[in-house]
């Protein structure tokens, strides 16, 4: 316990390796969740360019309720409807979804910006439509989409610590347990916010050079 209640190193020292187990947790929960976003905002994409109202119309819907509902509720209400599936699971597919639905746009502007000459170039070879997609068209695509997928990225990684709240052990619940056992909060909280900019920086900075070559 932090008897000064301004700032220990010794707490700081004695909560990092909590700390770093519930930053592994933090990591997987943000690579499973952005594996999941970035395959589903590809086909939910592809699935808004139908010509059946059909489709688009409830996808349009779906979508837009989920970007519209906060990430928190979503957590906890698809936690109690499925309380066998362990809870990390839950929370790399509600992430995963969630942020599908942004990422749909992103691959949506990054279509629309493959130039229309090479559509019509693709057209004169008389490729069929999968080969132009897979070959000439989502390669163009996914390359012009890379920032943005990325700045969602480290949001996603950011937003990790909601999953405290279907009591996924990530780093900011190894941050409460501890306090909450030493009551020495200061130490691990500060320490957690340190963690995120360590990682999440270098990622920021990665991202920046990106869009500065694709410029």
């Amino acid at each position: 316990m932090n008897d000064s209640g301004i700032w220990s190193w010794e707490t700081a020292w004695d909560v990092l390796p909590d700390l770093l187990n519930g930053l592994q947790i933090t990591v997987l929960a943000t690579v499973v969740g952005m594996v999941i976003a970035s395959i589903l905002g590809l086909v939910i994409a592809l699935a808004m360019r139908a010509r059946s109202r059909w489709i688009t119309m409830p996808l349009r819907f779906v979508s837009d309720f989920i970007r519209m509902t906060p990430l928190l509720v979503q957590l906890v209400f698809v936690n109690l409807l499925f309380v066998q599936v362990p809870s990390l699971a839950i929370g790399c597919i509600v992430l995963g979804i969630h942020y599908a639905t942004y990422m749909s746009e992103v691959y949506r502007a990054g279509i629309e910006s493959v130039p229309k000459g090479q559509w019509e170039a693709a057209t004169a070879l008389n490729m069929a439509p999968g080969r132009t997609w897979r070959a000439v068209i989502l390669p163009q695509a996914i390359r012009n989409t890379l920032p943005g997928l990325g700045n969602y990225a480290i949001s996603m990684f950011k937003e990790t610590p909601f999953l405290f709240a279907i009591s996924v052990v990530e780093m900011f619940s190894e941050a409460q347990s501890y306090g909450a056992n030493t009551f020495s909060y200061i130490e691990p909280l500060t320490m957690v916010g340190l963690l995120f900019l360590i990682v999440s920086y270098p990622t920021s900075l990665l991202v920046r050079r990106m869009e500065i070559r694709l410029a």
